[in-house]
């Protein structure tokens, strides 16, 4: 029985664009039965395969995937109804006893289930600075103990060693003298209701560097180009959100006259390096992310295990 005192489970799997998260993801799911739920937000939108990087038809086969082609390119969505799309199929899926895989490189999307996005205001980054210290001094038992006191209901939610949680509820208490339990109230977000182990993907930057060259190349090859006449084809704009997108931009500007070819290629392949690197800024900022190399499925199985049997 996955899941305990009524908990959703999951395993993420994140990284930066072109380390290899979908064979990974596969893997391990096919390992485990479970199914995979995307955190990618290009791969929600339909007809944008090939610069989305989208899994195969036969990637879709071997492992039932989920959130994915769910939204026309002219809809619009974000964060917030990711958030609930993705957590009702987590949800489902523990009914099945199936446990459930969010891969993907959109921070954002994963932030947005695991923690939500009720806050309407932006944190105190001295008041976080400061917890945080704290905690590294004295340790986060510490500060679970102050949040029982300002926000037990909270407190009997987080883990003591979930230090990541406890600053981030006591600094809400801290600077608006409520308990964020009431804010995850009146925004309709339990918080805690999602317990995830996060795997992060991970390799020497110039390998990195190296494998997104290759697969702006094998996506030049696979016919992006076509793909994004198909797509102007059918109507869409290209001043459209993800037709602003690393690559389809690209695209739509040599279509346009704007670029030369080989000033294209060479726009989309530096375009992507710099995503890849903001993504691993952003992901490296987490402490809960555990690091692997992606040929390291053994040891990744491993931490999986221990994770599932931990109730």
């Amino acid at each position: 029985m996955i899941g305990c005192e009524k908990k959703l489970k999951g395993v993420v799997i994140c990284g930066p664009t072109g380390v290899g998260k979908t064979a990974v993801a596969i893997a391990l799911s096919r390992f485990f039965n479970g199914e995979i739920i995307n955190a990618d937000s290009m791969q929600i939108y339909r007809y944008l395969d090939i610069g989305s990087a989208k899994p195969t038809p036969d990637e879709q086969k071997a492992v039932r995937h989920h959130l994915i082609d769910i939204v026309d390119p002219d809809k619009p969505f974000d964060a917030a109804r990711y958030s609930t799309l993705a957590s009702d199929t987590m949800k489902r899926l523990h009914e099945r006893n199936v446990i459930s895989f969010v891969a993907g490189g959109t921070g954002l999307y994963i932030k947005a289930l695991l923690h939500g996005l009720f806050r309407d205001r932006p944190c105190n980054p001295s008041t976080i600075a400061s917890l945080q210290k704290e905690a590294a001094e004295k340790g986060s038992g510490l500060l679970h103990e102050r949040l029982k006191a300002v926000d037990p209901v909270s407190a009997s939610k987080i883990h003591p060693n979930d230090a990541f949680r406890i600053i981030r509820a006591l600094e809400v208490f801290m600077e608006t003298g409520r308990p964020i339990s009431a804010f995850h109230q009146g925004h309709g977000f339990a918080e805690g209701r999602i317990e995830a182990i996060k795997i992060g993907l991970t390799m020497e930057r110039d390998k990195l560097y190296e494998r997104i060259d290759r697969r702006v190349d094998q996506m030049i090859d696979a016919g992006i180009v076509d793909e994004v006449k198909k797509v102007i084809g059918l109507g869409y704009s290209t001043d459209l959100k993800p037709m602003k997108s690393i690559g389809y931009r690209h695209v739509t500007e040599y279509l346009a006259g704007l670029r030369s070819w080989d000033e294209t290629l060479l726009l989309f392949k530096r375009d992507s390096r710099r995503y890849a690197k903001r993504q691993l800024t952003w992901f490296r900022n987490d402490p809960e992310i555990l690091w692997f190399h992606p040929s390291e499925i053994e040891p990744m199985k491993n931490v999986v295990d221990q994770f599932i049997k931990a109730c």
